[in-house]
């Protein structure tokens, strides 16, 4: 299944950061520390190439710590990047980003020359959590659904130090499928735009490779070995009141059960993807896409 969110406001969004751009001094991108890799929007990086970015690692206090490290070495090895993990709702790390701005350019700064950075993220990745802590009050909506930022925001952290917000913005075509569902699984994604079923047997199958001794806990299951993805759901579903009449499993609320308990950290620190595996992905995807534009070429051009 190809999980695909790009509403109409997101095209908006597009709009005001190229309008925005030619004035920002450093991009800061909002990740997810769960899903770095997916939550880095490859359109984003397309619109400010050749901008200082910083990317920062957000909810790392619900990742795993040795590959949110191994995320942060890889993403500081980029040229004109630096990164950072935080906890948006800890005030200390969060002031770090000012700090951490100012060393990407260096030359701004002052009454005369203020900083102007932009902030950008998927959708519900905790950029007014973020922002709010910063400031130091509500000075942005916050929500657990995708899309609460409709309007850019200028916020004013230091006399010499602007930062601009925009809303949560995904891309028009996902061209990695485990990405679409480390999104979906995430909050990323709209909820009308994904079959939750589908997208928690893909969890699944990815955190028992890892973890499957937190599902063994947190479920009270045997040895995971002798279960399908279908099965491991269903007694899921089982143990955690998703019965129905007559003893059969309610797999669609086995499937918010599981994606739930992933959000909140019922499962403990987890990550889905190390820097290796999305690299992989992402050749894959590529490759996959290119395929897929050839083909439309042709069959535009009459072939078969």
């Amino acid at each position: 299944m190809a999980i695909q969110w790009f509403p109409g406001h997101m095209h908006s969004t597009k709009k005001a950061i190229v309008e925005r751009l030619p004035d920002i001094d450093v991009v800061i991108e909002l990740l997810d520390a769960r899903l770095p890799g997916s939550s880095s929007n490859p359109l984003l990086a397309e619109l400010t190439a050749g901008k200082p970015a910083l990317k920062v690692l957000n909810k790392q206090d619900l990742a795993d710590p040795e590959l949110t490290t191994a995320w942060l070495a890889h993403f500081n090895a980029l040229p004109g990047t630096r990164a950072l993990a935080l906890d948006a709702s800890v005030a200390a790390p969060a002031r770090a980003l000012i700090a951490a701005c100012r060393a990407l350019a260096p030359l701004r700064g002052g009454m005369v020359k203020p900083l102007r950075v932009l902030i950008c993220g998927i959708p519900n990745v905790g950029k007014s959590t973020l922002i709010n802590t910063l400031v130091g009050q509500r000075a942005t909506l916050t929500g657990d659904e995708p899309g609460i930022t409709k309007l850019e925001q200028k916020i004013v952290l230091a006399p010499d130090f602007y930062l601009f917000d925009t809303p949560g913005m995904l891309w028009p075509r996902i061209t990695v499928e485990r990405s679409g569902y480390h999104l979906a699984a995430s909050g990323g994604i709209g909820r009308n735009a994904y079959d939750e079923e589908e997208v928690a047997l893909a969890l699944l199958a990815n955190v028992r490779v890892r973890h499957a001794d937190r599902l063994r806990a947190r479920y009270k299951l045997g040895d995971l070995d002798g279960l399908t993805d279908d099965e491991l759901l269903a007694e899921l579903g089982r143990k955690r009141g998703g019965l129905m009449a007559g003893g059969r499993v309610n797999l669609q609320k086995a499937a918010e059960i599981a994606i739930n308990d992933f959000r909140t950290g019922a499962w403990g620190r987890i990550t889905l993807e190390s820097p290796d595996e999305f690299v992989q992905w992402w050749a894959q995807g590529q490759a996959l896409e290119a395929e897929r534009r050839e083909k439309r070429e042709k069959r535009s051009r009459g072939g078969k």
